[in-house]
């Protein structure tokens, strides 16, 4: 009883703020939804590569990952099955920083950019989104490493920054289990957005399913 109080209160307050979007109701639990299993993951074996339409391809062990510029953000997180979780606190790289000190030079014709993760399951955004503030590669969530169900060792993870609106997308534009970055000068849907997902997934225009929404 009181959890549900606690969730009625804060759902009225993200409401006031005009911080929940349509449809969403907000939550005080991390539900965990994903397709398939989850992985077994070897750091000594593990790799994160950046290729396609860049100057330079890269590739980076969990160690080399590691030293790049961290930073930490807080976002608001919403699902397209209807949950939202507010003031989450995430912490790893975010890519503005690795393109804005030369880490990745995307070349001039990268339009693009998919999200490569364990077992080939892939997302797409343009890169206009990926380069905001309310995206980053995520190795910790409230002060731990990730958990295997939310994508331990790393995790694209895409959220509003509280108070800002943005390029706003539902919570599966950020890939769990996270491999390799592919830039691109064409749009190539990942796996949800094949199988009736919003292909844009603005979440403040509900655009949950390719039927809805324009």
């Amino acid at each position: 009883m009181f959890d549900q109080r606690e969730r009625r209160d804060l759902e009225k307050r993200m409401k006031e703020q005009d911080r929940l979007p349509p449809g969403q109701s907000a939550t005080i639990k991390f539900p965990v939804l994903h397709y398939g299993p989850v992985p077994k993951t070897d750091l000594a074996t593990w790799d994160f590569r950046v290729f396609g339409l860049v100057a330079d391809e890269r590739r980076w062990t969990w160690e080399e990952f590691n030293q790049l510029p961290r930073t930490q953000i807080i976002l608001d997180i919403h699902c397209v099955t209807r949950w939202s979780k507010f003031n989450t606190v995430w912490e790893g790289v975010a890519i503005s920083t690795l393109v804005k000190e030369g880490f990745i030079r995307p070349r001039p014709e990268a339009k693009f950019v998919v999200q490569h993760c364990e077992y080939n399951y892939t997302t797409n955004t343009p890169i206009e989104f990926v380069l905001q503030d309310g995206f980053i590669l995520a190795t910790h969530y409230d002060g731990q490493p990730l958990s295997p169900d939310h994508g331990y060792p790393l995790r694209g993870v895409a959220g509003v920054i509280p108070g800002r609106r943005g390029d706003d997308k539902y919570f599966w534009k950020g890939g769990k289990w996270l491999r390799g970055l592919e830039f691109r000068a064409d749009d190539k849907p990942g796996f949800w957005e094949r199988n009736g997902y919003h292909n844009q997934a603005d979440v403040w225009r509900e655009q949950r399913h390719s039927w809805s929404g324009f």
